[in-house]
């Protein structure tokens, strides 16, 4: 590989791993941190990356936090105290964040 490969930008979504732009891991708790971050970005909580705009879908921000909460019943038993907290927290902190757009409308 070429140094200035070396030094280019990974694409988006990508990470560099012994000098190559790669795919993360996929492990549980980046699972579940993409859907916090889509949820989050649902409910105008984050911008859109090309546009810089902040847009809510009420909708499809209560349709992730149901898709979190489902995945807590479903792996409820399997899994680490920390994915357990983290899955824990997030969920708690999205109805929060949901029922307060909610309550502006």
């Amino acid at each position: 590989m070429e140094k200035n490969e070396e030094c280019k930008p990974c694409p988006e979504g990508q990470v560099r791993k012994d000098g190559k732009c790669v795919m993360p891991e996929v492990t549980f708790t980046a699972f579940i941190i993409s859907l916090n971050t889509s949820a989050l970005f649902h409910l105008g909580e984050l911008s859109d990356p090309v546009s810089g705009e902040k847009n809510q879908d009420l909708v499809l921000a209560k349709h992730t936090v149901d898709t979190l909460k489902l995945l807590e019943d479903k792996t409820k038993g399997n899994l680490n105290h920390e994915e357990q907290n983290l899955l824990k927290n997030i969920i708690y902190d999205l109805k929060m964040r949901y029922v307060t757009k909610m309550d502006k409308k």
